[in-house]
């Protein structure tokens, strides 16, 4: 007799969830999962089930509804927001109920950032501070201020108490236009956020931009192979209960380092062919500019900051990258054009 594998994933109308979501739908054993999702979108949830998915009209503010959603499954993917500490909560609280009633340990796979590793460069100087996901003492040195690492800490430490399997995937700069039936349907979104934050800018300012002198350094990997990482991750972990998790439980998804200077200049070149740029040489945002299109301080650090790791544990359970910072500097005119 086969037995279902019950899925519940948040964020699938999302660029990470929706690819993961298809990754989903096209396993080999799509047969048997039973998948649930959580959205706030009626129209979106009638074309989730056309494709056998089971929609949850709702958001991550319900957390009674988030609660009972996870109680219900084996596995949990949680896509939606890295920042949401009460999801979090919720999620694995779910989850502590399982394996009192069950005996069963059930999986959580949650969606965290290599900007927990981000400094406050300004665009001003690269790091040579190099993370590395098998390097646990690294990690955890890291301070509970940085970004989303209270989420991070509190999953991690659930995940030693052994009720839960608990994953940490930090994906890192992600691009590439998403593709799939759920994109094409417009159920989820195809668009990335970094990369197309710095193409609007750009745009409307009629020229390329960057924070500071664009010296930083980040780690960037494309839609499609951090939607492989899941699933990778997913089949380790429902195969063998063995496969790193809790404390160890950190998987970076990066496939190549760039500098933050070399994406401005391909989308200041873009632009100049576009016939929107003034030149192929990218100038820096001014304060104001910071503000009007990144809201201030926040995001237009995350575009100065450093952020490097080591996608180590990833590679070692499997997860293979091919594609390279060329990839990512050739991916800016479609994104621009679709834009």
């Amino acid at each position: 007799m086969s037995t279902k594998t019950h899925i519940f994933l948040t964020g699938a109308t999302g660029y990470i969830g929706g690819s993961v979501l298809q990754r989903l739908l096209e396993h080999p054993k799509a047969q048997s999962f039973e998948i649930t999702t959580l959205v706030r979108n009626p129209d979106k949830a009638k074309l989730l089930e056309t494709f056998g998915v089971k929609p949850v009209i709702g958001s991550h503010s319900d957390t009674d509804k988030l609660e009972a959603l996870a109680k219900e499954a084996n596995v949990v993917f949680a896509v939606a927001d890295a920042d949401d500490l009460e999801a979090a909560k919720a999620i694995l609280s779910a989850q502590k109920k399982r394996h009192a009633e069950t005996g069963e340990v059930p999986i959580l796979i949650h969606t965290a950032s290599p900007r927990v590793i981000s400094d406050n460069a300004a665009g001003m100087f690269a790091s040579d501070v190099v993370y590395s996901d098998l390097d646990i003492d690294m990690i955890e040195a890291l301070k509970p201020s940085q970004p989303h690492r209270w989420v991070d800490i509190f999953v991690s430490n659930e995940g030693k108490q052994g009720y839960a399997r608990t994953h940490i995937i930090l994906p890192s700069t992600i691009y590439g236009i998403a593709e799939g039936v759920l994109f094409d349907k417009g159920v989820s979104n195809p668009h990335s956020v970094q990369v197309p934050a710095l193409i609007k800018s750009s745009w409307d300012r009629q020229q390329g931009g960057m924070v500071g002198q664009g010296k930083n350094i980040w780690p960037c990997v494309h839609i499609e192979e951090i939607a492989d990482l899941y699933i990778t991750l997913f089949d380790a972990a429902t195969a063998n209960p063995n496969t790193p998790n809790g404390r160890e439980g950190y998987y970076f998804g990066e496939s190549d380092h760039y500098l933050m200077y070399d994406v401005a200049k391909a989308v200041a070149k873009t632009l100049v062919e576009l016939g929107r740029g003034k030149s192929e040489e990218p100038t820096t945002f001014t304060k104001e500019e910071m503000q009007k299109y990144f809201g201030g301080v926040c995001f237009s650090a995350y575009l100065g900051s450093n952020s490097r790791c080591k996608a180590e544990r990833s590679r070692a359970i499997g997860w293979k990258t091919t594609k390279t910072v060329k990839d990512l500097l050739a991916s800016v005119k479609p994104e621009t054009e679709a834009l």
